[in-house]
């Protein structure tokens, strides 16, 4: 089996199991198996081979992996994405809100809404919150006004 082939199974095997532990360690060892297994298909010998590897493991583990753990590290609510980031926004109605219908615009996107206290009632121009997503639907109730209290 060539080299180059040997590196990149290496570097699989490395990312699979960064996917497994996600300690930002594997993952830019596995950057430098890449880059030797390169370096390999390029026709090196196994001297520079290794100290390419060796070369690159360092430098990915002082520049790659800080960045790693930072976002790893990051508070969840920096990580929402999708639909979990509209939790707690303002949104303004469109159409009357109530449990069973409404339409709310949050972030320039129309969602379908819902009251989350069955007896509220939000008309057009209201703004509400979002307290919760389930599936397509948001969930609003009103939006308290600081200046009142």
């Amino acid at each position: 089996m060539p080299d180059w082939a040997i590196w990149f199974i290496v570097a699989a095997a490395l990312f699979a199991g960064e996917l497994a532990v996600t300690a930002a360690i594997l993952g830019p060892i596995g950057l430098a198996a890449l880059g030797a297994g390169a370096v390999a298909a390029a026709g090196a010998g196994s001297e520079v081979q290794i100290v390419v590897f060796t070369i690159l493991t360092l430098l990915s583990l002082v520049i790659a992996r800080p960045i790693a753990k930072r976002h790893l590290l990051a508070p969840s609510a920096e990580r929402r994405t999708n639909a979990p980031a509209l939790l707690g926004e303002q949104a303004l109605v469109l159409q009357r809100v109530d449990r069973d219908s409404g339409q709310v615009k949050v972030g320039g996107d129309v969602w379908s809404a819902r009251s989350t206290a069955t007896t509220d009632v939000f008309e057009p121009g209201d703004r509400v919150v979002v307290d919760a997503v389930h599936r397509t639907i948001l969930h609003v109730s009103s939006a308290q006004d600081p200046s009142n209290g």
